[in-house]
């Protein structure tokens, strides 16, 4: 399966995990995982509006104008790079099967996907994984904690932005010796991630009652289901 549809099922899922949120009066919002709600909705606001001024934009120009086989081979070398601290942290969560499948992932597809620009790995069945170090704290049993607005990241715990800098630090990208090509490389990254992730968003602009709760909502089934597959699979 190729990354986009792979990201397609999983902005589906994501979708049907957080339309229960639209079933939620608008006036019942309180709820304890979020007290800081407050001053949650404002980061929100402000994160919409760079959002929908800059961000989705470029997103959706690069989507519309760029060529499908040029947005697949950007999104198998990101996927590339994500798969080395995704395989860390497998081995973090006890799980060395995933862990080495995820390592022969980037093995097979730096070497016979020159570089990560094809995902050969996929077609020789070694599934992909998606893991972070806020995804094994989870696992050895650290609790969320209060749900956090980052400024640019988005929705969080407060676990997982303690997690963020590890996470940060651990990217491929910091390796570049070329401050320039980093932060084009970021960007590029940015706005191909925002351009996958435009047919979700979109639809929930359209449904959404409280785009802030059904987000919120969403975020927490979402990391709650990763953890608890990990933690089973232990």
């Amino acid at each position: 399966m190729s990354p986009t549809k792979a990201l397609v099922r999983r902005s589906a899922l994501v979708l049907c995990l957080c339309l229960s949120a639209c079933a939620t009066p608008m006036a019942d919002r309180s709820d304890p995982r979020d007290p800081y709600e407050n001053f949650n909705r404002k980061v929100f606001f402000v994160n919409q509006v760079v959002d929908q001024v800059l961000v989705k934009p470029v997103a959706k120009g690069y989507s519309n104008y760029l060529p499908e086989f040029i947005q697949n081979t950007v999104g198998n070398f990101f996927g590339n790079l994500a798969d080395v601290w995704t395989a860390v942290n497998n081995f973090l969560q006890a799980k060395p099967r995933e862990g080495l499948q995820d390592t022969g992932r980037v093995a097979v597809n730096t070497v016979l996907g020159i570089g990560g620009l094809a995902d050969v790995a996929t077609k020789l069945g070694l599934p992909k994984h998606q893991e972070d170090f806020g995804q094994t704290l989870g696992v050895w049993g650290v609790k969320p904690g209060p749900y956090v607005m980052l400024p640019v990241f988005g929705p969080s715990t407060m676990r997982d932005t303690f997690a963020k800098p590890l996470d940060l630090y651990a990217d491929p990208v910091n390796q570049v010796g070329s401050t320039r090509v980093e932060y084009s490389l970021r960007a590029t990254r940015l706005v191909d991630d925002r351009a996958r992730l435009l047919p979700t968003t979109d639809m929930i602009e359209k449904v959404a009652l409280d785009p802030y709760q059904f987000v919120r909502d969403a975020h927490f089934q979402q990391r709650e289901a990763r953890i608890l597959d990990a933690q089973l699979e232990q």
